[in-house]
């Protein structure tokens, strides 16, 4: 074969840092603190309903193409009762494998090639992808760190400026992996504003919308004057419900947009996890008191991982979102934060992920590196401590001072 067999669209994609760290993970026994999945299943009661679907013969053949009808449903009720965003459950909404299908389809619907997205850098690597399969031309702008804020802010000159006439589509994330940043009100506004200017898409990925801590406010840009008509938004349950493995994702959308993507997601998967489509339609339904306990736990976990990994002589970020942790190695005399991972289990036993990756210019994040925190907490306990080794000793610690 004279041809390299990968489509040049997709040079550059080869196996993802998460395949990568987690067969490290297993490799040498570390706690891995890298994939985002939680180590414990979600609500009993969820679990039941997906046995008991199974019995009864619900969604063991082919379910419905734009998903089950009790589950569009329950997504439009959630969408309505939550932010006041009424979708028609037959014509708005459509069931995906997972989030990272709902992205997919929608870039590959919507991106014309020569097409430019702008997206918030750094992004979760499927985005790259996805808008290089669609042709179309990746413009990042970045949240750049503030140390003395805690925080990655985005600065909306920054994001103006890298609109051009060739902007087709904005891709947002938020709360925002792999930052932890929560887009503010106000700069959703903003954010709003330049879309109806200048006419653009906006696909919003907001997976983590019940994983906001410190009392921030997860705000649907769909909700912003303007934006309904113009924004796709996608959310899945692996993320707020602790079943990642089902991959049940969804979007809703006005009609024209919901069926552009319904179009190019039936060539990619058709259908997928029947059963489990009618479990998360009662998970949706479970009382607020299970969204605020789960919020709670995090939050409490995210204090104890941002803790060890400061006593481990990191820089933290404080998320306000997700369940991820962006920690600074360079205050340890890193300088590689791929190397350091790469490392990272020969020295201490921990696997985590370089937010490098994540960007169009590692530079930017060079030393910088995700931990997540969606894991019982004895496990988060002991990789303190064994991150805790990483932490040079002061000098007149040192045999013979």
């Amino acid at each position: 074969m004279t041809r390299a067999p990968l489509n040049r669209r997709l040079t550059g994609f080869g196996t993802t840092i998460f395949a990568e760290m987690s067969a490290l993970a297993a490799a040498t026994g570390s706690v891995n603190l890298g994939q985002g999945f939680p180590d414990t299943d979600g609500p009993e009661e969820i679990r039941e309903a997906a046995v008991r679907a199974l019995r009864e013969g619900r969604g063991n053949q082919y379910p419905p193409g734009p998903g089950v009808p009790e589950l569009r449903t329950a997504i439009a009720d959630h969408q309505r009762r939550r932010y006041g965003l009424a979708y028609d459950p037959d014509t708005e909404v459509l069931v995906t494998a997972g989030a990272t299908e709902a992205i997919a389809a929608s870039l590959l619907a919507l991106v014309e090639p020569g097409d430019e997205v702008v997206a918030l850098e750094p992004y979760y690597d499927s985005y790259a992808a996805c808008v290089a399969m669609a042709g179309g031309t990746r413009v990042p702008v970045p949240l750049r760190p503030d140390p003395a804020g805690g925080r990655f802010v985005l600065d909306l000159d920054e994001l103006r400026a890298a609109v051009t006439d060739r902007t087709r589509l904005l891709l947002l994330n938020t709360p925002h992996n792999p930052t932890g940043t929560v887009l503010t009100r106000e700069e959703l506004a903003a954010v709003a504003a330049l879309a109806v200017e200048r006419d653009l898409l906006v696909v919003t990925d907001e997976v983590y919308e019940h994983l906001v801590f410190d009392g921030a406010e997860h705000v649907p840009i769909a909700t912003l004057p303007g934006m309904r008509e113009r924004t796709v938004t996608i959310s899945s349950a692996g993320k707020t419900f602790s079943f990642t493995g089902w991959k049940v994702g969804w979007l809703t959308a006005p009609p024209a947009l919901t069926a552009a993507v319904r179009t190019a997601k039936q060539f990619l998967t058709y259908v997928a996890s029947g059963p489990f489509q009618y479990a998360v339609a009662e998970a949706l339904r479970l009382p607020e008191s299970y969204f605020d306990t789960l919020r709670a736990d995090l939050e409490g976990k995210r204090d104890l991982l941002a803790a060890g990994l400061a006593a481990a002589g990191f820089e933290v970020y404080r998320p306000r979102g997700t369940y991820f942790v962006t920690a600074d190695a360079a205050p340890l005399g890193e300088e590689d934060g791929v190397a350091f991972c790469r490392a990272l289990p020969e020295r201490c036993g921990v696997v985590a992920i370089p937010n490098a990756v994540f960007y169009d210019h590692p530079e930017a994040g060079r030393t910088l590196v995700r931990f997540a925190f969606c894991k019982k907490e004895a496990v988060l306990r002991e990789a303190a401590d064994r991150l805790a080794r990483l932490r040079p000793e002061p000098p007149d610690a040192r045999p013979g001072r």
